[in-house]
């Protein structure tokens, strides 16, 4: 059963849908003949409003997209959202799938979905969007897009975790300028989170292990895949090397593109170059609705 809260501007609107018993809410921008739907999964310590940030619709995905043709939802993933509070329900990888995958069905009943559903994600979302796309659920998904992952932090990145590791009361402040360095990538309201910021459920600060699972689960995703790090990305190694060591476990993708997003720092949907990457990505989730595949490189690696 699906309830709809007051619509936001434009054409957005926050929806809830039942998942056995569990709210999971998500903002929701509908394209009357959509080409293919997009399912937009956000980072850590924020929720679906980093697809459309208050006050900056330019920098919204839900807005750009429903614009080219594509239905977008926005998923609050497992513990934020309407769903906070209920992690006693999904304190397994293989809870918060099975919520995701779900959640999506009940958003989409009675709903057109174009030629297929396309995962779009950043940062800690990518976690879900990888289990769901090497799930055996997810394989007719049109593609994947991830950004702000990687598989080697930053040396910024790293001393700050060890800061943190050595004393989890204090606050993170050098975590933190990882996150939204520099700041002249972000408009001055946006920059640091702070109106879009959120609790994180208690899930999300325990990960070991990922890694090695990380690498075991890309080998299985079949879907095309699209690979964005931003230019001053400083959570995770970024450049040429960045791009490619992830690329590297993703073997059996149809499809792979490596992309750096100029100009941009680690929460590429929200800095000034949102736009531009956007639209980038997009073209790529065209193509995938269509059927586009890659031409093989000359020294045979993907795109």
């Amino acid at each position: 059963m699906t309830s709809t809260e007051p619509e936001l501007a434009g054409a957005v609107h926050r929806r809830i849908v039942d998942v056995h018993g569990v709210p999971a809410s998500a903002l929701v921008a509908e394209a009357p003949r959509p080409q293919a739907v997009i399912v937009a999964l956000h980072g850590g310590a924020t929720t679906s409003a980093y697809f459309d940030h208050p006050g900056h619709p330019r920098l919204s995905l839900l807005r750009t997209a429903v614009a080219a043709g594509f239905t977008v939802i926005a998923l609050d993933r497992p513990g934020y959202g309407s769903s906070a509070g209920h992690e006693e329900r999904m304190r397994t990888p293989e809870q918060r799938t099975d919520f995701a995958f779900t959640a999506v069905d009940a958003f989409l009943t009675g709903r057109e979905r174009g030629l297929g559903v396309f995962l779009w994600a950043h940062s800690a979302g990518c976690e879900l969007t990888v289990r769901m796309a090497s799930d055996p659920r997810g394989a007719d998904l049109l593609g994947v897009e991830l950004a702000g992952m990687g598989r080697i932090h930053h040396p910024n990145a790293v001393r700050a975790m060890e800061e943190w590791r050595r004393d989890p009361t204090r606050t993170r402040p050098n975590l933190r300028r990882a996150l939204w360095h520099p700041p002249h990538a972000y408009p001055a309201d946006v920059h640091g989170g702070r109106t879009i910021g959120s609790a994180s459920p208690a899930y999300e600060g325990h990960r070991e292990g990922w890694q090695e699972e990380f690498a075991r689960l890309a080998a299985l995703v079949p879907a095309p895949v699209h690979l964005t790090l931003a230019e001053y990305e400083q959570v995770w190694t970024n450049g040429p090397e960045g791009l490619a060591d992830l690329a590297s476990l993703f073997t059996g993708s149809s499809r792979l593109v490596r992309h750096e997003q100029a100009g941009a720092g680690h929460n590429t949907s929200v800095g000034r170059t949102a736009l531009a990457y956007h639209l980038h990505v997009l073209a790529f989730v065209e193509e995938c609705a269509l059927g586009v595949r890659a031409l093989p490189s000359q020294d045979g690696s993907h795109g």
